[in-house]
């Protein structure tokens, strides 16, 4: 894992999840969900989704989750998707972020893929 700040050395996957949930909201993003996939997926612990309402909204989620996250010395391993603005998914090793744009999102339906994935309560406060 990258140098993280000391104090955000120990925070845990949910953490890290709540930390770009609230980043999300701040952005105004829509329908945020926040999935524990711990047990269900061997390649991430928490899926964050949400949408935007349009392209250029999606890309500007992207980029102020990308920005959060950079403040707490924390970079996406992977990000695909920006130039399109349609569905970003941006990778955080514990925590993968997925960003759709309306129509995409209920064509890929991911929380119906990962139906067994208990939800997460966020506090908006």
């Amino acid at each position: 894992m990258k140098k993280l700040k000391k104090e955000l050395q120990d925070k845990s996957g949910l953490e890290l999840a709540t930390i770009c949930a609230k980043a999300a909201l701040d952005t105004k993003a829509e329908d945020l969900v926040v999935l524990d996939v711990r047990g269900l997926s061997s390649f991430t612990d928490y899926f964050v989704i949400m949408s935007g309402r349009s392209s250029r909204h999606v890309q500007g989620l992207a980029e102020a989750m990308e920005s959060a996250m950079r403040s707490k010395r924390i970079s996406a391993a992977k990000a695909e998707g920006i130039q399109d603005g349609m569905w970003v998914l941006l990778d955080f090793g514990d925590v993968v972020v997925h960003i759709f744009y309306h129509e995409q999102r209920s064509f890929y339906d991911l929380e119906g893929l990962w139906h067994d994935a208990p939800r997460v309560e966020i506090n908006e406060s």
